[in-house]
């Protein structure tokens, strides 16, 4: 058994707690990284209880002098945490009683761990949202100027796996661009219900001293205050919210890191990877393995468990306030920390991918890339789709029986499909020719791909203002 109860809670227990459940309880370990939110929220708080009259003027500037000083205590690795104060919130305020004396318990005055550690972990969310938005935004202007530089590479597209139509390798780059913009909206959003705030909830049922929730709330730049204490101090929807969101980035980040693994492989060759995103084999002297975009398409396996943790912790949990609530902060912590190493990683990968531009345009040329714009070809001299459709397959048919892509055959040869068939049909042929035609918004021509480059620029410009 541990030798004492701790004194910040322990008024009403006969014997002290047993040292095995203190550290199974205890979650100092991990939420200490709290503590910037936690003094924040502190500091808001005693100037709420100065400007209602519980703290005075000489008790708040005590108060607000010893969190500061804590504060530095910890970020020089100065400060002793301890398993018996249980978290982040009773350390430091043991600590600020401790240097302030009686007026250090003056602090915890109209609020409780449960609207503290809630508003804290909002206060988190907040600070890792804004990150997290400016590393996906480092990455889009990373891909923009990537694209932009790529505008004219012809690469081939896929479906299935196989070559489909011609494309460029800056379109496909800016596709990545438009996955990571949906991601970017939906951690801006979620920043909407992340910036409520639970303080002045107490415990769960709200408090009797005459508390000023708005101006709380207007100091710790929370957009409002929570609308029900039952909810303030038991929501976790926005931790789910964030993982969901977290998810959905990387899944995106898989199917990119799928893509570069492929095209860095001998039989792409796509691509070449700065030596500094990769490593070798510790037995085969040849190998260049590409470490970075394989980890980050693994580590989304571990984020889509904390999805699922969070939506499991809360399952079934009745209001209020309940201990399980303690076991959303490792799943949420790893979480953002994963998400930010990702695109971390990625922000300083992308802008250094250098393209292979013949293997590119050659892998385009075969598997009869310009099936399809052939076929538009017979439609626009008259031909319906559906017998277009068929010629061009018998083309195809014909091209593989011999070996010869449709740009190689004769117009001799094309004719024995379609007398519809002229000379004019290697303009369409051509892959120069196959791109620039789909001149339109969000098309493969060259024009199309720098004219989103610059709208791109312009939505990051947006969002820095």
């Amino acid at each position: 058994m541990s030798q004492t109860t701790n004194q910040q809670w322990g008024g009403r227990f006969n014997e002290p707690t047993d040292a095995f459940v203190a550290r199974f309880t205890a979650s100092v370990d991990f939420d200490q990284r709290l503590y910037k939110q936690d003094i924040q929220g502190s500091v808001a708080h005693a100037r709420m209880l100065a400007k209602v009259g519980v703290l005075t003027e000489d008790e708040l500037d005590a108060i607000i002098r010893g969190l500061g000083e804590i504060r530095v205590e910890i970020e020089r690795g100065e400060f002793d945490w301890s398993v018996e104060l249980e978290d982040v919130h009773m350390n430091i305020e043991a600590a600020l009683t401790k240097k302030i004396g009686i007026t250090g318990k003056k602090l915890h005055t109209g609020r409780s761990r449960n609207d503290q550690v809630a508003t804290d972990i909002r206060l988190y969310m907040r600070d890792e949202i804004d990150q997290v938005l400016a590393e996906i935004s480092r990455l889009q202007d990373g891909l923009l100027g990537l694209a932009e530089q790529e505008a004219d590479t012809i690469m081939p597209g896929f479906t299935h796996l196989q070559t489909a139509q011609p494309v460029t390798f800056g379109h496909h780059l800016l596709a990545w661009f438009e996955m990571l913009s949906r991601d970017y909206e939906r951690f801006a959003d979620c920043r909407k219900r992340v910036n409520v705030m639970p303080l002045g909830a107490a415990a769960l049922a709200g408090t009797t001293y005459p508390i000023d929730r708005a101006y709380t709330a207007e100091l710790l730049q929370f957009d409002a205050p929570a609308g029900n204490s039952l909810d303030a101090v038991s929501d976790r929807d926005f931790g789910i919210e964030f993982c969901a969101a977290a998810s959905v980035l990387l899944m995106h980040m898989t199917r990119m890191s799928e893509e570069l693994v492929l095209w860095t492989s001998a039989q792409f060759n796509f691509i070449n990877l700065p030596d500094r995103f990769c490593t070798g084999s510790s037995i085969m002297p040849q190998k260049k393995n590409p470490d970075v975009p394989e980890l980050v398409r693994g580590k989304s396996g571990r984020v889509y468990g904390h999805l699922m943790s969070l939506l499991t912790l809360m399952k079934s949990q009745p209001l209020a306030y309940n201990k399980d609530n303690q076991e959303d902060k490792e799943p949420l912590f790893d979480a953002v920390d994963t998400v930010k190493g990702c695109l971390r990683a990625f922000g300083d990968m992308v802008p250094a991918i250098e393209s292979r531009k013949e293997e590119m345009r050659e892998a385009a040329r075969r598997g009869f890339s310009t099936a399809t714009d052939l076929a538009d070809y017979l439609v626009r001299k008259g031909v319906a789709f559906r017998d277009a459709h068929e010629i061009v397959g018998l083309s195809v048919a014909y091209g593989i029986k011999t070996g010869k892509d449709l740009s190689d055959m004769t117009l001799e040869e094309l004719q024995q499909f379609s007398d519809t068939i002229e000379q004019d049909v290697f303009e369409v042929l051509t892959l120069e020719g196959s791109v620039a035609a789909r001149n339109h918004i969000g098309g493969t021509a060259p024009d199309q791909v720098r004219a989103a480059v610059i709208r791109g620029r312009d939505l990051l410009a947006a969002r820095a203002d």
